[in-house]
């Protein structure tokens, strides 16, 4: 059997072009013991993947030049020699940015029973979902009636944050850039502000705008003017938590910092960076939680689509220029 698998012919620097992307093609070998082999049928691209094409290992190895790819992917099992994965089984794994994986059965989780669409396990009910809930409810230890502010908040993981923090009750604020993004947030009972045209100053006035009692959560998505700005409409005691900084992935140098980062010690604020996989044995618990509301309608969420493996670069590379709302998905 063939697969088709995308590639990265270099470490760019920069944004990334079109042309770092290969997709090859190559005949699997016979499952060995413990295989299975998935025909997928969802795969999810997300901001992080920029880190692994930089050739430096973080709190992630990067991938190898002329390797398949790897990330998050939904697929059937179409063989196996594994004993607790039988073919037809709907799975989930990290061998994405392909067509048909193969893979030790070890490394193949099946999908839980929510009645959802599978999809929904890359996306509400996956890594973005579980990153969502970890850095509101375990990071920021968000209260009842806080107020919340997100950035980045019509995305893949703000967009489920602030529907988590509103059902808290407080006052939640989204930042977001197209009329698009800022008419779903408003739609949900959120208060939307657009980063677009507005530095630090003007942003900061725009949240005080919003909240004018200041915010006792901040989910950090973004960095650069999002979060200066975020830094100045603090409440005393505040907890900032950092998801991500997609703002700076693609800078081919480091940037000065917000210049304004005293006002962590004027709120007494705190502030803390995480990485979903550290606490992953919360899932469970996320799952139980969170999963019956969004089967039931009760958390709504979005998904952008892209159609066909050869599409895979496109959907990633428009990550970077804000194209999506909600999750990034490819379907083949």
């Amino acid at each position: 059997m063939q697969s088709r698998y995308f590639t990265i012919n270099g470490f760019p620097q920069g944004t990334p072009g079109r042309e770092l992307f290969e997709l090859h093609e190559a005949e699997l070998p016979a499952l060995a013991e413990g295989e299975v082999r998935i025909r997928n049928t969802w795969l999810s691209v997300d901001p992080y993947m920029r880190g692994r094409m930089s050739g430096v290992t973080t709190y992630i190895a990067p991938f190898t030049i002329g390797e398949p790819l790897e990330g998050a992917a939904v697929g059937e099992v179409i063989e196996s020699r594994h004993a607790r994965l039988a073919v037809g089984d709907k799975v989930r794994h990290m061998a994405g940015w392909r067509d048909i994986a193969q893979l030790p059965g070890e490394e193949v989780e099946p999908l839980p029973g929510i009645e959802v669409p599978e999809q929904a396990y890359l996306g509400v009910l996956g890594m973005p979902g579980m990153t969502a809930w970890t850095g509101l409810n375990r990071i920021a230890e968000m209260k009842d009636g806080d107020n919340v502010l997100v950035s980045g908040a019509a995305g893949a993981v703000g967009s489920l944050a602030v529907q988590l923090a509103k059902a808290r009750g407080g006052t939640v604020v989204g930042i977001a850039g197209s009329a698009e993004k800022l008419e779903w947030l408003e739609s949900h009972g959120i208060k939307a502000v657009s980063y677009r045209d507005r530095d630090a100053a003007q942003l900061t006035e725009a949240l005080q705008g919003a909240c004018p009692e200041g915010f006792d959560v901040y989910y950090e998505n973004v960095g650069g003017t999002c979060l200066e700005a975020a830094l100045n409409t603090l409440k005393v005691g505040a907890r900032i938590a950092v998801c991500g900084m997609i703002a700076r992935y693609n800078e081919e140098s480091a940037s000065a910092g917000p210049g304004n980062l005293a006002m962590i010690l004027i709120r007494r604020a705190r502030m803390q960076g995480f990485i979903i996989f550290d606490h992953w044995n919360d899932y469970p618990r996320f799952l139980e939680e969170v999963g019956p509301l969004v089967a039931n309608g009760e958390i709504d969420y979005t998904e952008t689509i892209e159609e066909g493996l050869e599409h895979t670069p496109d959907a990633f590379l428009s990550l970077f220029k804000g194209a999506n709302t909600g999750k990034m998905l490819v379907r083949l």
